[in-house]
């Protein structure tokens, strides 16, 4: 048996499978609860070239829940601790650090390097419909989360088009938005029908770019990232799902 550290992954998925995913470039935006899990799962799986994109800072509240938020990591930045960690997984991985919050030209800007695949990760309504829009426009199939707070049960995860989410609200108002620019399918969701206890949602007025906050448990944020993982990681290598 080969040696290298895929050994594992080319025993599942076979040689020629873990050539595409070699050769594939994957964007990743957002790199919370739900994206960091998506992005390291990548990486981990051999995709050869990655974009990370997170504008934000690791704050002592990400800790129940996200991947990079240990209390070494408060205040550094995610793109970066994230970067750090897919190059101590994979020190041959080409890829690319973004510290921002995108939106507008700079979206547009860095959609324009062409991807494979694009995980949409991002927790704001406005630049997630931007994202989508924009990599649809440009052919890229795309794998968007919805909302996984105030959730408990993984086993009600759903994965489909977009057309087919129900009783979600991030997803009734995704839909709405993507409705008025012309999209009506042509989105893999990441999603679960399971109700949400409205009492567990407050309002954030003092967080930037959130209009409120959700209960959260450890592990529904790693098991939407793992989910997204799983449709980029089949797509690319041929596997189908």
């Amino acid at each position: 048996m080969s040696s290298d550290w895929l050994e594992r992954t080319v025993m599942l998925i076979g040689e020629e499978g873990l050539k595409k995913l070699r050769s594939a470039r994957v964007l990743v935006v957002g790199l919370g609860g739900v994206g960091a899990y998506a992005a390291e799962m990548i990486c981990r799986a051999g995709t050869g070239t990655m974009t990370i994109v997170d504008g934000d800072r690791i704050q002592l509240s990400n800790r129940n829940r996200q991947l990079i938020a240990l209390k070494s990591t408060e205040g550094l930045l995610k793109a970066e601790v994230m970067g750090s960690r897919l190059l101590d997984i994979n020190p041959d991985l080409d890829l690319e650090i973004i510290s921002e919050y995108i939106k507008d030209e700079r979206m547009v800007e860095i959609l324009d390097r062409v991807y494979d695949y694009v995980v949409d990760a991002i927790d704001t309504l406005s630049p997630k419909v931007f994202l989508i829009y924009h990599s649809l426009q440009r052919k890229y199939p795309v794998v968007s989360s919805m909302g996984s707070g105030g959730k408990f049960d993984p086993t009600r995860i759903c994965v489909s088009d977009i057309s087919e989410t129900t009783d979600c609200n991030l997803a009734r108002i995704l839909r709405k938005r993507l409705h008025r620019l012309g999209i009506r399918s042509g989105v893999t969701a990441v999603w679960s029908p399971e109700a949400t206890d409205k009492t567990r949602i407050l309002p954030s007025p003092g967080e930037e770019n959130k209009a409120s906050v959700v209960g959260t448990v450890s592990y529904m944020p790693a098991a939407f990232g793992i989910a997204c993982a799983s449709v980029v990681i089949r797509d690319l290598a041929g596997i189908g799902h």
